[in-house]
């Protein structure tokens, strides 16, 4: 199966990263490499793209489709979060822009083997790198009522997780929860049949809810965010598109944080904690697709890109 995936705010991104041609780039969730196919064709001879993936796959269709850049491109198969140490290990110790697109690529969800999709029966996998032991099939049937609870209300943000997690234990005592297509009748069973005719897919949230454990999605985020801006240039900028409201938390904070790192009471008269700006928040609210690519791309539809600019 080939490897497509329609990059969202394409022309956005561009923009919001003010591409230097001789500057050093990194897409840190390479993908298909739709954003590092216009962030290389921005680029003089000078310019450098390190593109960083932990999916096999992904890393495979972005070296063919960046062929043409030759020694412009170094591909990676890493996690974002080990940036630094990848930059590091190539004497790289400052970069000009950073770009994450957080979202599932189109060929995981459609590739059905990989058990990231609701609509069709396959293995209970989910994993981002396949070079991870544990899949979803592990926390659907490894996990206490009270975690898969906790995972499906706080990841999927689920009103009737309680009664999912219960379903989900009292279905694996009879045999394991093996592939998607099981998973999902437990969870149809668990919620009311007036809620299941609307509002989309019902095993839409807690596939969402397991595929962010699985992964790690949000701690990555959280715990890495910070270290990027770190590495930016003065003028360097970072533009983080998401998917879902838990990460765009997590960027819209961190980036406030970091704009305004300030932790003295308000009724001081001068700041005594001594922790400086980093630079400035681009984007007040966040940029979302206009409605021609809505058209053309559905899965645009939940994405938000922030841009956080660093200042030295």
């Amino acid at each position: 199966m080939e490897f497509q995936h329609k990059s969202v705010l394409l022309d956005e991104c561009m923009e919001a990263l003010n591409i230097k041609p001789d500057g050093i780039y990194v897409d840190g969730t390479l993908g298909g490499g739709g954003h590092s196919y216009e962030i290389c064709r921005r680029l003089s001879e000078k310019g450098r793209l390190i593109g960083i993936d932990q999916d096999e796959d992904a890393i495979e269709a972005a070296k063919a489709r960046l062929g043409e850049f030759k020694d412009k491109v170094t591909v990676i198969r890493s996690n974002y979060c080990d940036m630094k140490r990848e930059l590091n290990s190539r004497n790289i110790a400052a970069v000009d822009g950073i770009l994450l697109d957080l979202g599932v690529s189109s060929y995981q969800l459609d590739n059905a083997e990989r058990g990231f999709t609701y609509r069709e029966d396959a293995p209970l996998d989910m994993r981002m790198d396949q070079r991870q032991q544990k899949t979803a099939k592990d926390i659907v049937n490894g996990y206490s009522e009270m975690e898969l609870y906790r995972i499906i209300r706080d990841y999927g943000e689920e009103k009737f997780a309680k009664n999912i997690a219960k379903h989900i234990v009292n279905a694996r005592k009879e045999k394991a929860l093996e592939t998607t297509g099981e998973l999902i009748d437990v969870i149809k069973a668990a919620i009311p049949m007036k809620v299941r005719q609307v509002g989309g897919h019902p095993a839409k949230r807690t596939f969402q809810a397991i595929r962010i454990e699985l992964n790690r999605e949000l701690e990555v985020l959280s715990e890495s965010l910070g270290d990027m801006i770190d590495l930016l240039n003065d003028g360097g900028r970072i533009a983080v598109i998401t998917f879902h409201s838990l990460e765009d938390r997590i960027v819209k904070n961190i980036f406030r944080e970091q704009e305004d790192p300030c932790i003295c009471p308000k009724d001081f008269p001068v700041c005594v904690c001594g922790r400086k700006p980093k630079g400035r928040v681009i984007t007040r609210k966040p940029i979302v697709p206009g409605e021609e690519e809505l058209l053309s791309n559905r899965r645009a539809k939940s994405s938000k890109l922030r841009v956080f600019e660093r200042i030295r």
